[in-house]
C-alpha cells in the first residue's frame, strides 16, 4: 500500500470522481488517489423523481468500481483527520498518507438531530425525506388519503436547495389527479423569504404555486418535530413588522403561540434534514467558523493552504450545492492544479458561482435555474439552441432533458472526465 501520492483526493462523489478523470484525460502519468468508504456511487439528483415514483432508484446505483477512473488507485477507507503543514491525511485504517497537492470533497452529511424530534420521527415513518430514502418517500404519496401535506427545509445549507419544493409540486399534482386536491393543504414552509433567489424562476414558481393552491410560508424555520400529535413548531424567522397575524381557526389548523413558535398540524410530512460538512472537516484547521471549507470562492484554492482546493458540497461557496456547480468547478480545480505542478500561480479566478437548479414543476413539466453568484439568470446559450426557448419557462421538453438527458450526460460524460 502507498503512503505518498501526487494528488490526494478526498471523496468519491461526483466532485471527487470528475476531479480525477480530468486529471487523467490532461496527463495519464499523474500518481492520484482517491479516499472513499462506500462501495456504491449515487447519481442523486433523479431521487426527486424516485419520491415521486417517476424513476426506479436501482437505476441511480452502480458500483463505485464501475466509476473509478482508470489510473487512480482507490484507498476503501475514511479519512479521519487533516495535518496541512505535513501535507497528510489521516485514515480509519490506512495509517497517514501524504500528497503534494489534495483535493477536499467529501460531500456533505445529514444532521437530524439538529431538529429536535427529527431522528424519532424518520425511525417511525412519521416524516419522510427524498434526501435520505426516496422510495419512502414514494409509498407515503401513494398512501397519503388527505389532510395536512407538510414540505419544509431547515436553515442550514442543503444539497440542491431546489429539492425540497419540487417534490411538493410533484406531490400536488398526484393528488389533482388522483381526486385529493379538495381533501388535502399541501403547504411548502421554508425559512427563506421567497421562493427562489432567482427573479424570472420566482416568477414562473409562484404561478405553479397558484395553479396547485399551495400554501406558500415563507419565514417558517422548522426547529422541532412533535412525533406523537404530528405537529411541526416552526420559530418565525421574519422581523417582526413582517409577521403575519395567524388566526387559530384557519384551515390548517395553524396556531401561533407568543411572537416566534408556530404550530402546524400534518398529516404526511417531508422534509430536508439540517445538512453539514463531515465532522473530520467542520473540525479541522480546514474549516471556516460556519465548518465548512474555507476557499476561495472564484479559485477553489484553500484561504490558508496553496497546495489544497476544495469543491461541490463541503466548500463554502456561498451558490447552490449541485452537480451542475461541480461540473463548472472541477475543470477550474484541474487548471489550477496542474499550473502549481509547474511552478506557476493558480490564477485561474473563473469560477463565477454557476448552479442550476432543475425544477420539476409537475410530472411532464420543469423550468431551469441556472444562475451564479449573483443571482442573475444565465441559461446556458446551448441548450437554448436546443429548446428554442428560454429555460424560465416550464416545459416538457425540460423534463425529458431531467429524466433521460441529465442522467446519460452524468454516467457517460461526467464521470468519465469529457469535457461538458
Amino acid at each position: 500500500m502507498k503512503s505518498h501520492y501526487q494528488v490526494l483526493i478526498i471523496g468519491g462523489g461526483t466532485a471527487g470522481i470528475m476531479t480525477a478523470a480530468q486529471l487523467l484525460r490532461k496527463n495519464r502519468k499523474l500518481d492520484i488517489a482517491i479516499i472513499e468508504p462506500s462501495e456504491t456511487h449515487y447519481y442523486q439528483p433523479a431521487w426527486t423523481l424516485v419520491g415521486a415514483g417517476a424513476y426506479d432508484f436501482k437505476k441511480t446505483a452502480k458500483p463505485m468500481a464501475d466509476v473509478m477512473p482508470s489510473g487512480a488507485d482507490w484507498i476503501k477507507d475514511k479519512a479521519k483527520a487533516f495535518q496541512p503543514e505535513q501535507n497528510t491525511v489521516s485514515t480509519e485504517s490506512s495509517g497517514d498518507i501524504t500528497y503534494d497537492f489534495l483535493v477536499v470533497a467529501p460531500g456533505l452529511v445529514m444532521e437530524p438531530s439538529m431538529i429536535k424530534g427529527l431522528p424519532e420521527a424518520f425511525e417511525k415513518g412519521v416524516a419522510c425525506s427524498n434526501y435520505i430514502d426516496p422510495d419512502f418517500t414514494w409509498e407515503t404519496i401513494r398512501n397519503f388519503k388527505g389532510g395536512n401535506a407538510l414540505f419544509t427545509q431547515p436553515t442550514t445549507p442543503i444539497k440542491c436547495g431546489g429539492a425540497p419544493q419540487k417534490i411538493a409540486y410533484l406531490a400536488a399534482d398526484y393528488f389533482g389527479k388522483n381526486g385529493l386536491k379538495n381533501k388535502t393543504n399541501v403547504i411548502f414552509a421554508t425559512p427563506g423569504s421567497v421562493i427562489f433567489g432567482v427573479k424570472e424562476i420566482r416568477e414562473t414558481l409562484m404561478k405553479v404555486i397558484d395553479r396547485y393552491g399551495i400554501h406558500f410560508k415563507p419565514f417558517y424555520a422548522p426547529k422541532e418535530i412533535d412525533v406523537e400529535n404530528k405537529i411541526v413548531h416552526f420559530s418565525h424567522t421574519a422581523p417582526e413588522e413582517n409577521r403575519c397575524i395567524i388566526n387559530e381557526d384557519n384551515d390548517l389548523g395553524e396556531v401561533m403561540i407568543g411572537d416566534v413558535d408556530i404550530q402546524v398540524p400534518f398529516d404526511m410530512l417531508h422534509l430536508a434534514p439540517p445538512q453539514a460538512a463531515p465532522k473530520f472537516v467542520r473540525d479541522s484547521v480546514l474549516a471556516n467558523a460556519s465548518g465548512w471549507l474555507d476557499v476561495d470562492h472564484h479559485s477553489m484554492q484553500h484561504n490558508k493552504f496553496g497546495n489544497i482546493f476544495g469543491l461541490g458540497d463541503v466548500a463554502a461557496l456561498p451558490t447552490a450545492k449541485t452537480g451542475a456547480a461541480v461540473r463548472k468547478q472541477v475543470p477550474v480545480v484541474v487548471d489550477n492544479i496542474l499550473k502549481l505542478m509547474e511552478h506557476k500561480s493558480a490564477d485561474n479566478k473563473s469560477y463565477n458561482g454557476y448552479s442550476s437548479c432543475p425544477l420539476v414543476t409537475g410530472y411532464g413539466k420543469m423550468t431551469l435555474a441556472e444562475f451564479d453568484y449573483n443571482n442573475n439568470f444565465i441559461p446556458d446559450p446551448k441548450l437554448k439552441r436546443i429548446l428554442v426557448f428560454n429555460s424560465d419557462k416550464e416545459h416538457w421538453r425540460l423534463w425529458m432533458l431531467k429524466k433521460y438527458g441529465l442522467p446519460n450526460l452524468y454516467w457517460n460524460k461526467m464521470m468519465k472526465g469529457k469535457n461538458v
